[in-house]
């Protein structure tokens, strides 16, 4: 499988630079996983497309501001580190700019020693494990001197940093936001809620696995970066009961999908309290076990996450809705527009 096979052109003005003004007034382009029938719509009337008795799983992880430059102690050098993945005991994995500079041992200092990383191991990649040293609570000093960790594909300078983190996230922990769930408000959550729709959470905390680039022509030698999840008792009994029942689950983002299809692999189709990693790589010819549709945004070319979509529906009916969607001049990427890619688009049942 080439990594060609995933490629698309999009003019540059298409990717999204800010978000719009109101959360549920982005685009939503509804997709039919087997036929491609596609139809355009408001995201605010994605309600219409819902059902009685579906399951909606969102991700609550929250994101930190997770991008601090400091400098290096010994020289002065400016360092910039992103931080990845809590490892545990003040232990971080991290993305550092430029690595060369940081060797093990190295000290970076943040705020004028408010925060300090000690470089305990080094990667390829510029990945990296620092030991922060610091006095007080972690989360309070990283609001303090960090900025949220915006894509490298948006250049403008986010007025209201909110607008990088869903209504409800919850559990901090995230270096990137799960991006589907920019479009909900907690009005239209409610609106689903009245009409019978359930809603459920679980959490997976955004890291490399997910945006990093795949940089290998065979598509199968590509190795996914692990990203911590957690599922609980009651959204493991909520979607046990959808399963039995034959109701549909839907997920919301790319992250909700790897995390539900992580456990459900694990546990023969079924779903159970539990945390862990997953580095799951789902592409074309993958088996879906938990969700039967997925609300997402419109993702980089030649992603993980193209691949993703690809296998929920097919390469063909995916590319077909990604030129729809140019040809409308539809908003790509973070603060762009939505797909709903579905199994059924009748409304209004």
């Amino acid at each position: 499988m080439d990594i060609s096979e995933f490629d698309y052109d999009l003019p540059e003005e298409l990717i999204a630079q800010t978000p719009l003004l109101k959360r549920d007034e982005s685009r939503l382009l509804v997709v039919h996983k087997k036929t491609g029938e596609l139809i355009h719509s408001r995201f605010n009337k994605i309600i219409d497309f819902l059902h009685k008795g579906d399951v909606l799983v969102l991700n609550d992880t929250k994101v930190i501001p997770a991008r601090l430059i400091g400098v290096k102690e010994e020289t002065g050098a400016t360092i910039e580190l992103l931080l990845l993945k809590d490892l545990g005991n003040d232990t971080w994995e991290c993305l550092s700019r430029p690595a060369k500079r940081l060797k093990v041992g190295t000290v970076v200092s943040f705020g004028d020693g408010l925060l300090k990383a000690l470089v305990t191991e080094k990667f390829d990649e510029g990945l990296t494990h620092v030991k922060l040293i610091y006095k007080g609570i972690l989360m309070e000093i990283l609001d303090k001197l960090g900025t949220m960790p915006l894509p490298p594909y948006i250049h403008e300078k986010l007025e209201d940093q909110g607008r990088y983190q869903t209504v409800y996230a919850k559990v901090s922990g995230s270096a990137a936001a799960p991006t589907a769930g920019l479009h909900f408000t907690k009005e239209l959550l409610k609106k689903i809620e009245d009409k019978g729709i359930i809603i459920t959470y679980v959490t997976l905390h955004v890291g490399l696995g997910t945006f990093r680039p795949v940089e290998v022509t065979n598509v199968l030698e590509h190795k996914m970066h692990s990203e911590y999840y957690i599922m609980n008792e009651e959204t493991a009994k909520i979607l046990n009961k959808a399963k039995e029942e034959g109701r549909r689950i839907i997920a919301v983002g790319t992250t909700s999908t790897r995390t539900l299809e992580t456990i459900a692999t694990l546990n023969n189709g079924k779903f159970k309290a539990t945390s862990g990693n997953t580095d799951i790589f789902i592409y074309p010819g993958y088996e879906f076990k938990a969700i039967d549709a997925l609300i997402t945004n419109f993702h980089l070319p030649k992603s993980t996450l193209v691949m993703l979509v690809s296998a929920l529906a097919s390469k063909e009916i995916i590319f077909k809705a990604y030129k729809e969607a140019i040809d409308n001049k539809y908003r790509f990427f973070s603060f762009g527009d939505a797909m709903f890619i579905t199994n059924d688009i009748s409304k209004n049942k």
